[in-house]
């Protein structure tokens, strides 16, 4: 079966044009308009990826993703003319998961939407494993974290974020490594992304955030002790 993708972009030649890519990568595209179709859209459709263009009319990007990502795990692209630093952290900071500048090549879209997928679609194929740590419990298999039994919704790089952490308890781990494995090698901004969902994970964890400790010069150590 076909993945499916949700094109939200407002100019109707750049969106022909991403969608005939897609297509002849076996995608089965959606499109919508702007903001508010893509709500209505999302809801009905459910599909595996949004690529979502920012500035459009009747509701901008941010909003659409600011919402998308209170609701679902989904993957998200943004789509922008805007290439400053601060731009692509509050797209991260939202839940987006990739960040695309304008003008681009449609083919380097795919291919990223492709790698994107294939990461996702590996941790969803994790060995089922419950990761406890204190009074929390981290499901690898339905991507669930509990805090003193009560669900806590983790947006998908706080989730891997978190995993990574774990996976690597009691090693040091530098801001730019977490910038490279999460991120990917190509993300232009700085780390001041990692601080920020590192701090956004802190306060989802409640007191079971003491595990996360941060090594002042260098970066952050997960620690299993009481």
């Amino acid at each position: 079966m076909n993945k499916k993708v949700l094109l939200v972009e407002d100019e109707i030649r750049i969106r022909e044009v991403i969608a005939d890519y897609f297509i002849q990568s076996d995608w089965d595209v959606y499109e919508a308009g702007n903001g508010q179709e893509a709500l209505l859209r999302f809801d009905d459709l459910q599909p595996d990826l949004l690529i979502l263009d920012i500035m459009m009319p009747e509701i901008d990007g941010w909003e659409v993703c600011r919402q998308v990502r209170s609701r679902s795990e989904v993957p998200i692209i943004l789509l922008t003319a805007k290439s400053g630093e601060d731009d692509k952290i509050l797209g991260f900071e939202l839940g987006a998961d990739d960040y695309v500048t304008k003008p681009f090549s449609p083919k380097v879209l795919v291919a990223r939407a492709n790698v994107l997928m294939k990461r996702v679609e590996g941790l969803s194929k994790a060995q089922p494993s419950l990761l406890t740590f204190g009074g929390a419990v981290l499901n690898t298999m339905a991507r669930r974290l509990e805090v003193n039994h009560v669900e806590v919704e983790l947006a998908p790089k706080e989730y891997e974020l978190l995993l990574y952490l774990i996976k690597n308890k009691g090693i040091v781990i530098s801001r730019d490594t977490v910038l490279d494995r999460i991120w990917g090698l190509d993300f232009e901004g700085d780390s001041r992304v990692v601080d920020t969902h590192i701090k956004k994970l802190r306060s989802k964890l409640g007191t079971e955030s003491r595990h996360i400790r941060t090594v002042i010069g260098t970066g952050y150590k997960f620690e299993e002790e009481e």
